[in-house]
């Protein structure tokens, strides 16, 4: 069985374990976070204003970015309130759990692992783990080739636990491993690293390393593909079944109306792919 497969089905597996939890959570004595928002008629969305194109702070200050849009947007189409809940990678997911925020509306890889812990929406795209390189380094051409070198990449990302087992994988080979994985709390500061030759390359969304690569041609390149292609959604507490419920119905009108569409096209400069159907998003 091919990796990409196997991989796939894991997360499907994961996924509808955690549809199962919700299921049995249904009855249970608590009060959904829709009831709640549409009581004070007020929405707590958690975005991180460091990843460019999706989240970001503009010269006056203000929040923009694809995930900002699409989350004012909502918030517009609901008649509600919005207050966005500035966090970090590492802190998104603890924002919901705590109750500081509602929903994450910032780009969240689907993994296995997230799956069984988490209440994933449907699906508004995928995306790549590539790792990006200087152009003028031509020492990476493979994912081997990372062997001895300072690789950087976002805390908390779903690609960091990835990373960390092919450090380790390269150091049971007898290779050595990685000289540094160095990890930063925002995506912009591992650019910045990796410009100023502090670091070798860094391993990003593909997303991000488009937009990068555009918004500064001829300065980077994408040296190698790591790991799976991952479906990306948003997330809420598992027990807010009838608050994901109702955001799926948002996201699929968003999607067959073609405004998510252009929200991509606008931010990103492409529309992402679609992996498998709407509630299972898996590949």
């Amino acid at each position: 069985m091919q990796p990409s497969i196997r991989w796939g089905r894991a997360i499907a597996l994961a996924y509808a374990l955690s549809l199962g939890t919700l299921t049995l959570g249904t009855g249970a004595a608590h009060a959904d976070a829709l009831d709640d928002i549409m009581a004070t008629k007020k929405i707590r969305i958690a975005t991180d204003l460091a990843i460019p194109p999706s989240g970001m702070i503009d010269d006056q200050m203000k929040p923009v970015g694809s995930d900002v849009e699409t989350a004012q947007l909502l918030a517009k189409d609901w008649g509600l309130e919005l207050e966005f809940v500035q966090t970090t990678g590492a802190t998104r997911i603890p924002n919901v759990q705590t109750g500081k925020a509602d929903i994450i509306i910032s780009t969240l890889s689907v993994t296995p692992e997230r799956a069984r812990k988490y209440g994933y929406t449907h699906a508004i795209g995928s995306a790549d783990n590539v790792v990006v390189a200087r152009a003028d380094d031509n020492r990476i051409r493979t994912l081997e080739d990372l062997n001895g070198l300072v690789v950087a990449t976002q805390l908390a990302s779903a690609v960091q636990p990835e990373l960390e087992e092919h450090n380790r994988r390269l150091e049971s080979q007898g290779r050595g491993g990685y000289r540094e994985l160095r990890l930063f709390t925002a995506f912009p500061e591992s650019q910045l690293a990796l410009a100023a030759g502090q670091v070798d390359a860094i391993v990003v969304a593909s997303p991000a390393a488009a937009v990068l690569l555009r918004k500064v041609p001829g300065k980077y390149r994408i040296a190698a593909r790591f790991g799976h292609t991952t479906p990306l959604a948003w997330v809420t507490r598992p027990e807010d079944v009838d608050l994901r419920n109702y955001i799926d119905l948002r996201i699929d009108e968003l999607r067959d109306s073609g405004r998510l569409r252009e929200l991509q096209l606008k931010w990103l400069g492409f529309e992402m792919d679609a992996v498998g159907d709407r509630r299972s998003p898996v590949v």
